[in-house]
């Protein structure tokens, strides 16, 4: 599964999107403006959204639609998975295998959203399905993966440059070994000797 990755790109689009079924569910508890930081399907058939609101606001969560607990009150940001069946624009992203970095309101109807996708063309069968769904699409960026470098084979500049992109190398991580592994179809052990042998590259060429 790895191959359909040879040629990922990241994108940034704008969506008028009034279908959200979380902002839906947030706003009678007047909770309007939030970041998504992750999306992520699941088994049980429902998409996942990891929502960071400050802590205050979070407390006017309704039960029975978070699937983690707050933060303590001593913190000023809290981050909260909250499920859902998904709105027409989180599906139709998903539905084309890709890393659906995070979302996050604009306005009380606009939503951006950082995705990496496997291809160029898988990205515009994405703004493709959406334009033909009813939404407005506004694409702010689109940057292809461009092998760069001597130092590190295709496959590692790839690999990096994908877990850079979803945020593998943040603080806290936004998606880890396994799930990462899962997307591009190669066991953990394998995602995490190919980051290793290309960082010790990369560090052994600049310290040289």
């Amino acid at each position: 599964m790895v191959g359909l990755w040879n040629n990922p790109c990241h994108a940034v689009i704008e969506v008028e999107n009034w279908d959200c079924k979380v902002a839906g569910l947030l706003r009678p508890a007047g909770i309007r403006h939030l970041k998504i930081t992750d999306i992520r399907g699941s088994s049980k058939g429902v998409v996942k959204h990891l929502v960071e609101l400050p802590a205050d606001q979070a407390k006017r969560i309704p039960l029975g639609i978070c699937a983690a607990t707050p933060g303590d009150s001593h913190q000023k940001i809290s981050t909260s998975w909250i499920e859902s069946e998904g709105c027409r624009v989180c599906n139709t992203i998903l539905s084309h295998g890709t890393f659906l970095v995070s979302g996050r309101w604009i306005t009380e109807s606009t939503v951006m959203y950082s995705f990496i996708a496997p291809s160029f063309t898988a990205y515009r069968r994405i703004v493709s399905a959406l334009e033909r769904g009813g939404f407005k699409v506004k694409v702010l960026q689109v940057g292809k993966f461009e092998s760069r470098m001597e130092v590190l084979t295709e496959k590692q500049q790839r690999i990096l440059w994908i877990a850079l992109q979803t945020g593998y190398f943040d603080y806290p991580k936004r998606i880890d070994s396994e799930a990462l592994s899962r997307k591009l179809g190669i066991t953990p052990s394998t995602l995490t000797e190919i980051i290793r042998r290309g960082t010790r590259r990369l560090l052994e060429d600049f310290f040289k």
